[in-house]
């Protein structure tokens, strides 16, 4: 199945509203297949596979989900920590710059993996201009963290912190990395206005 247009996406949406993915607001995952859906009409996203993240949740919660959007299935639910430049246990300042270590908002795209200093890594793109475009060069990708676990919420009061990257745990990286490489969608919410205004996948 192609998910060639928005209509399309919703409907899937409709005929499973949550996908069971306790937690998860529903308005967050309506602007999440939005944006999927408008991405994929430019030909991104080939890798039917979403992930969201909402960042206006603390980072003691488990606040990444990976969807199999042909299946209508939840794939994983699992922690993920935000920049360091971004606040404590709560996410509140976002940028695109260079040397913020902040974590950025809006649609990224998978694309390769490799080896890296934090083990096996995967590449993210930014799809949106001014808002997250820089993540290549800021080196933003997802990999594993010793510092996002359980253990380490409850012996700290949150999450360790990243230099911007959506860190997950180490025993969940592997998963969440192939489930995402080669073209799956990455879409970071917070509820600000100026993005959710301006962003070219939302409006």
């Amino acid at each position: 199945m192609r998910l060639s247009s928005l209509a399309l996406v919703l409907l899937l949406a409709s005929s499973s509203p949550h996908f069971g993915a306790a937690g998860l607001k529903p308005e967050v995952l309506d602007l999440a297949l939005k944006a999927a859906a408008a991405a994929q009409e430019r030909g991104f996203g080939k890798n039917k596979v979403l992930c969201v993240i909402d960042y206006s949740l603390p980072s003691t919660k488990r606040r990444l989900w990976i969807f199999d959007l042909e299946r209508k299935k939840l794939l994983f639910h699992e922690l993920v920590a935000h920049g360091k430049g971004s606040g404590e246990n709560h996410a509140n300042v976002f940028s695109n710059r260079q040397g913020s270590y902040a974590s950025s908002l809006g649609l990224f795209q998978a694309t390769e993996t490799y080896q890296g200093k934090h083990g096996y890594t995967l590449k993210l793109v930014g799809l949106e201009k001014g808002i997250n475009h820089h993540a290549e060069e800021r080196s933003i990708v997802i990999h594993g963290a010793w510092y996002v676990s359980q253990a380490f919420a409850k012996r700290v009061g949150r999450l360790g912190r990243s230099w911007g990257c959506p860190a997950v745990s180490k025993k969940a990286a592997r998963k969440v990395i192939d489930s995402l490489k080669g073209g799956g969608l990455i879409f970071v919410y917070y509820p600000d206005r100026s993005w959710l205004g301006k962003s070219a996948f939302l409006n």
